[in-house]
């Protein structure tokens, strides 16, 4: 602002001049009242740039704020000797450039000003995430209830929290049941229903019932503070192509000054008189323009857009090398357990022999596993139960390791597990063994079942693929990636899988400790290589790959092993991490095009190469203006990238690839990696 109030009278001045004396007030074309005005925008207004750039040159680095101390420097200086010193100049050149002085140095000030502001504005996804969290907390203490500030609440600490109350940390529901709304941190716009037992999340906002929780991570160690923490982390690295453009800037700015200084030579040994002061403008002119300030911005504000844009979408990106680097993936290798599917068994038929009907085969089976603590059993009740199945109390139960369950359920015997069991107590399973192999062949557990002796059906469990798998991998093969799906099932239940959600490609049978080894043989294929995981097992695979995507959902030591966590835990975040980094990269490319073109068309012409021919020539106060419009473009461009929409995922239930399936390579070789 200092500057612009003292630069406009001297600018109006000499704009005004061509018009005629009654334009402008003799006072404003006085040189020792211009050199007033100006000499506290030099140096008051331009020290930052003045003290940074000396201090480069000094250290033998030039860099872009050394060519503006030198154009200015050189401006100034020579108007100075012409206020000072006009009657022993010649009166052709006594021409003094105060007005270029004060325009540059504003007009790079009022670039940095957007510049700071763009920057401050990548933030606000953190702000916001900030203005999320709850300020206090209704514990419960010795029995009574008491509300405290949030940074009170300890590990442990019972929390009560009410119908549209947010919830103040991570924690685990202990009682109640509810909607919570995790959209800002998950990106998810669907209300998740809580139960005893489920985590939930600090800053959510709980809607429709009541919860007692207790207090799992409270302060740093929050889903929140993390967030906060990786994308501070992310927006302050740099990406590989930052780097290759700080080496251009790096070698740009002493062949500019070069150029500069073989400017001045030509034309005051061979330019029209007066000589030294054309030789000086036009050197001047070169250093102004050529200022690769747009060239510093130009990554670093797209990465920044960026990163803020994926945390807003519920995906976390660790550092900018991750973010450059998805846009180069060619493959895709998805964990199965709890990455395409849920990760837990679910009843997802019930088939009976006709005997019994299929509502009651069920309450009857449901009734007999309700003791037991098996993840098969577990499934089956919470089927029954999604079905307002009532289940009846049992009269006798045992449990058989490794077959199944006998028990007791209004009178009636029932027997459940394997064909063995039942073929031990006399029951004949011809009858359910096409059922129960037509469903193992679709990678499913059947669970035979035998009412007082005679065969009553199958019930099939399986681990469900999650809702949005099937759309999410053909969106990934829409984008030109292969699909790989990694997994230690067996080579039947993974290419059945496989077939439901559209991979083209299974390794199955991996054990755990091999995984690493497969996306080696994979990048050894020449590829580059993204890994999908959740498990304490994927965190070595999320490692070695190219770029490691941890399920939010998953363990701590996934998503630290990986390069972006997507918070939601859905396939989704793969296609969406995947576009933003692609849209990312396009955008920096855009910047630097700016960044460049404006000094490949404008040093030439600073130069004078069209003076001999056309007689124009360019002067610094223009010079300072195509230099501020091209970091004013760069900064505009990445903003564009905040109104970047992701598209969403097709409608896609089923899939009809048929998948080929290799059995582990690093599995069965003496060295993991090798085909």
């Amino acid at each position: 602002m200092i500057g612009a109030v003292l630069t406009a009278p001297v600018l109006y001045a000499v704009m005004a001049q061509p018009l005629g004396a009654h334009w402008v007030p003799a006072v404003l074309l006085n040189h020792w009242v211009q050199l007033g005005l100006i000499t506290p925008v030099m140096f008051y207004v331009g020290w930052p740039i003045h003290r940074t750039g000396w201090l480069a040159l000094a250290h033998r680095s030039a860099d872009m704020n050394s060519l503006i101390t030198l154009g200015t420097l050189a401006a100034y200086g020579y108007s100075l000797l012409v206020t000072v010193a006009s009657t022993a100049l010649p009166a052709e050149v006594r021409d003094v450039y105060f007005e270029a002085v004060g325009v540059i140095l504003t007009l790079i000030m009022l670039g940095r000003l957007l510049e700071a502001r763009a920057k401050a504005g990548t933030g606000e996804a953190i702000r916001a995430l900030l203005g999320l969290q709850a300020r206090t907390a209704r514990v419960l203490r010795d029995g009574t209830e008491t509300e405290i500030p949030i940074d009170e609440v300890v590990v442990g600490d019972e929390i009560l929290i009410r119908p549209g109350e947010k919830i103040p940390v991570d924690a685990t529901v202990l009682s109640g049941q509810s909607a919570v709304d995790e959209s800002m941190v998950t990106g998810e716009s669907m209300p998740v229903t809580k139960h005893t037992g489920d985590t939930v999340i600090g800053a959510t906002v709980n809607t429709t019932g009541s919860l007692r929780v207790r207090a799992a991570k409270v302060g740093a160690d929050t889903m929140l503070a993390q967030i906060i923490r990786m994308v501070q982390q992310a927006q302050a690295s740099r990406a590989p192509i930052q780097r290759l453009a700080d080496a251009i800037s790096a070698y740009f700015v002493p062949v500019v000054i070069a150029i500069a200084i073989a400017t001045f030579a030509v034309w005051f040994v061979a330019g029209p008189t007066p000589t030294l002061t054309q030789a000086l403008v036009s050197a001047v002119a070169v250093l102004i323009i050529a200022c690769p300030c747009a060239l510093g911005l130009a990554t670093p504000l797209s990465i920044m857009v960026g990163t803020g844009k994926g945390a807003r979408a519920g995906i976390l990106i660790r550092s900018a090398e991750a973010l450059e680097t998805a846009h180069k993936l060619d493959t895709i290798v998805l964990d199965k357990t709890g990455t395409i599917t849920a990760g837990k068994p679910a009843l997802t038929g019930v088939y009976t022999t006709g005997a019994i009907a299929e509502n009651e085969l069920l309450m009857l089976v449901a009734a007999a596993e309700a003791d037991s603590e098996h993840p098969i059993a577990g499934a089956v009740v919470a089927g029954a139960r999604s079905r307002d199945i009532s289940i009846p109390p049992v009269t006798a139960f045992n449990s058989i390791t490794g077959k199944g369950v006998r028990a007791t359920v209004a009178g009636l015997k029932v027997l459940v597990g394997t064909a063995t069991l039942l073929n031990e107590n006399g029951i004949d399973t011809a009858e359910l063994e096409h059922i129960s192999a037509d469903l193992a062949a679709a990678g499913k557990t059947p669970i035979l079942a035998a009412v007082d002796g005679h065969p009553a059906g199958v019930l099939a469990v399986a681990d469900t693929v999650k809702d949005d798998s099937v759309a999410a991998i053909a969106a990934l093969r829409k984008l030109g990636m292969q699909v790989v799906m990694i997994t230690g099932d067996n080579a039947r239940t993974a290419a059945a899988i496989a077939r439901q959600v559209g991979v083209e490609r299974v390794l199955a049978e991996v054990l755990p400790e091999r995984k690493a080894g497969e996306i080696r043989r994979l990048q050894a294929e020449g590829r580059r290589v993204g890994m999908v995981g959740d498990g304490i097992n994927d965190a070595p695979a999320l490692a070695q790959a190219d770029v490691g995507l941890a399920i939010g959902t998953g363990t701590d030591v996934a998503i630290e092993a990986a390069d972006i966590t997507l918070i939601s835990g859905s396939l989704a975040g793969v296609v969406t991490a995947i576009r933003l980094s692609r849209a990312t990269m396009r955008n920096i490319r855009q910047n630097l095009f700016f960044a460049l073109i404006y000094n490949a068309i404008g040093i030439p012409l600073a130069a004078g190469v069209l003076y001999p021919l056309l007689g124009i020539r360019l002067s610094p106060m223009i010079a300072a203006g195509a230099m501020a419009l091209s970091s004013l473009s760069v900064v505009g461009n990445a903003n564009r990238l905040r109104r970047y929409r992701f598209e969403p995922l097709p409608s896609l239930r089923s899939s009809t690839i048929e998948p080929q399936v290799e059995i582990g390579a690093a599995q069965h070789e003496g060295v993991a990696g090798q085909a």
